[in-house]
């Protein structure tokens, strides 16, 4: 019986029965907590009520906080935009720091295709400007040329953004007559696929993710409409204003969530009756389906149904924008110039 009660025996049933009640009071630690505060609620209720309000004093200072920060980030937000834009040649290096800071940031690919015309400079410097107040942001300019031209390649280097400059002159059988109506063939398409096929082949979706929207150098947008397409899963798609006879288009939305439908008026028969500035795209989703491309014969008003029928169906559809009550994109078209003088007593040569 002596042999039973050893030293060592004892030294084991301590560390049993120690453990025991260490194991008990982390198991029951959340409630034993919960009972000492409920039974000093009851006892000291002036001592709860100073850390009830030295509580709400700590949120509402957290806040102030969190507004102060952001109030600052867009103040660095200017600064930066300035720089870009008055030492161009900084650019590289502006966005080298940029990227650190939003490292986590999906990148928006804004595909912008363009032609030479009075307007084109104007509507390229209007749109540039908004673009520039948008992180992770990579503006992708394609020409319909035979060769880059020095008005936008200037234009391009002078704007202080993250670009790539692109061309493509579109075929013959598809331009459109100077005195043609802008409906009557499909525009930018051979444009559009070109930058598509620039994306599949010069960026990894899965090491840089990002999201492709096709920007219309005549349209007008809200800085917000960026990020709401930010983190696009699949399709994303939202209001748009000022198009196809309507004062707006836009999806329709059931209270789930989900897209049923269309408020267009024109032909709403279509796969997708919504127009280019409505929708953004996973870029993930675009190098998956490479096939997909717009395609240069669409009849008018399905351009962007060619595309999007081999990317979604409408049950994949992500309403944005509020559940598509908001407008923060109008397709605007600047009005083409009457020119009917030549500048005289001027030799200076003006690039308009």
């Amino acid at each position: 019986m002596r042999g039973i009660w050893r030293p060592r025996t004892f030294v084991f049933l301590y560390f049993i029965f120690s453990t025991g009640g260490i194991l008990w009071l982390i198991v029951n630690y959340d409630s034993f907590c919960a009972e000492s505060a409920k039974h000093a609620s009851h006892k000291h209720p002036y001592l709860m009520h100073v850390i009830n309000e030295d509580y709400k004093a700590k949120q509402m200072e957290l806040v102030k906080i969190e507004k102060r920060l952001k109030e600052e980030r867009k103040i660095l937000q200017n600064v930066v935009v300035n720089l870009r834009q008055q030492y161009p040649q900084a650019r590289d290096s502006i966005m080298d720091h940029l990227n650190v800071l939003n490292a986590s940031l999906p990148t928006i690919y804004a595909i912008t295709p363009t032609h030479t015309r009075p307007v084109q400079k104007a509507e390229l410097t209007r749109i540039s400007q908004t673009f520039l107040h948008v992180r992770n942001f990579h503006w992708i300019v394609v020409e319909d040329s035979n060769t880059k031209t020095s008005l936008v390649t200037v234009f391009l280097k002078k704007s202080g953004m993250k670009y790539t400059h692109l061309n493509c002159r579109t075929p013959e059988p598809h331009r459109m007559g100077e005195n043609d109506p802008n409906w009557l063939k499909p525009r930018g398409v051979e444009q559009r696929n070109t930058a598509i096929d620039w994306l599949l082949e010069n960026v990894d979706a899965n090491k840089n993710p990002g999201v492709v929207y096709f920007a219309d150098d005549d349209n007008t947008y809200d800085l917000r409409i960026f990020e709401e397409m930010r983190y696009t899963e699949k399709v994303s798609m939202w209001p748009v204003g000022l198009v196809g006879g309507q004062m707006y288009e836009s999806p329709r939305v059931d209270r789930n969530g989900k897209v049923i439908g269309w408020n267009v008026g024109w032909q709403p028969q279509r796969p997708f009756p919504m127009d280019m500035a409505g929708f953004a795209i996973n870029l993930k989703l675009l190098q998956e389906k490479s096939y997909a491309k717009f395609s240069p014969k669409a009849k008018r008003g399905y351009l962007e149904s060619s595309l999007l029928v081999n990317l979604v169906k409408m049950e994949d559809l992500e309403p944005k924008a509020n559940m598509c009550t908001q407008i923060y994109v109008w397709h605007t078209r600047t009005e083409k110039p009457k020119l009917k003088y030549e500048v005289k007593d001027s030799d200076i040569p003006m690039e308009v």
